[in-house]
């Protein structure tokens, strides 16, 4: 089958696995302009491996991944990286740098060889830490900020590369409820105007208030795609997430509550 021509990224028939154990099996998928997909699953169930898949970082098992219309492993990674950004889960700093110096990373895809940032680059650095609400910080060095201010700068890094793609693991780790909100907000309104967006999420409910559809992993080959509404339901989740999941509703959303400690499956 050949790929969507109208999605910014898609694949086809990709198989995810670890030794031992086949995670997704056959998935097909299409992220299109203004869409925000949110990926579900229980701990280990695929969903940081299916991301980096997607972002051409590793081979699947079968199948292939389309950055629009070009296969992402046969691409220069300097042209991917200019239309797509992956967020990872764990971000480890090494060596001492401020925080403008880092966000600054985001922009090298853009940077031909043997050249300096641009006044250009700089606006748009300092402006995704303003977005993140770390302009204040530019001076900082990144060895002394809290889990949470890293976790946004590694957000205001991945704004600042300016991809049509963004890929992002966990997004919300480390994040106290505004800030889980004001992050999902500044996605939400990329998605709106023109990106394409894939998370992976802990919490149900955020994948409810902002996303268009759902990638249920179920850690056994087993996945599921849909419209947020059709997929996020109480049996669906409870067998998603091994526990029991009731429905409340909440303003114009139903929101979605453990409420057993024992497994269902």
């Amino acid at each position: 089958m050949a790929p969507d021509q109208h999605a910014l990224l898609s694949c086809k028939d990709i198989r995810v696995s670890v030794p031992g154990r086949l995670l997704v099996d056959e998935l097909d998928l299409a992220l299109r302009h203004g869409e925000l997909i949110a990926v579900l699953g229980q701990n280990g169930a695929g969903k940081s491996l299916t991301l980096m898949t997607l972002a051409g970082l590793r081979q699947p098992d079968t199948g292939r991944v389309s950055l629009r219309d070009a296969d992402i492993h046969k691409s220069q990674r300097q042209t991917t990286a200019q239309q797509l950004a992956l967020l990872p889960q764990v971000i480890d700093d090494i060596f001492p740098a401020t925080v403008l110096d880092t966000v600054l990373i985001g922009r090298h895809p853009h940077i031909g060889r043997f050249r300096w940032e641009s006044t250009e680059d700089y606006a748009i650095a300092n402006g995704a830490l303003q977005t993140m609400g770390l302009d204040g910080l530019s001076a900082r060095d990144v060895l002394t900020l809290s889990g949470g201010e890293r976790r946004r700068l590694a957000i205001a890094q991945v704004l600042t590369q300016t991809p049509d793609v963004y890929l992002l693991d966990e997004p919300t780790n480390h994040l106290d409820p505004q800030h889980q909100l004001d992050t999902l907000r500044v996605f939400r309104r990329a998605a709106d105007a023109g990106a394409g967006v894939i998370a992976s999420f802990h919490d149900v409910n955020l994948a409810v208030r902002f996303a268009d559809r759902c990638l249920l992993l179920f850690g056994d080959g087993r996945w599921e795609l849909g419209e947020s509404e059709t997929v996020l339901t109480e049996s669906k989740l409870s067998q998603l997430f091994a526990t029991q999941m009731e429905g409340v509703s909440w303003r114009s959303h139903r929101l979605f509550v453990p409420t057993s400690d024992h497994p269902t499956l």
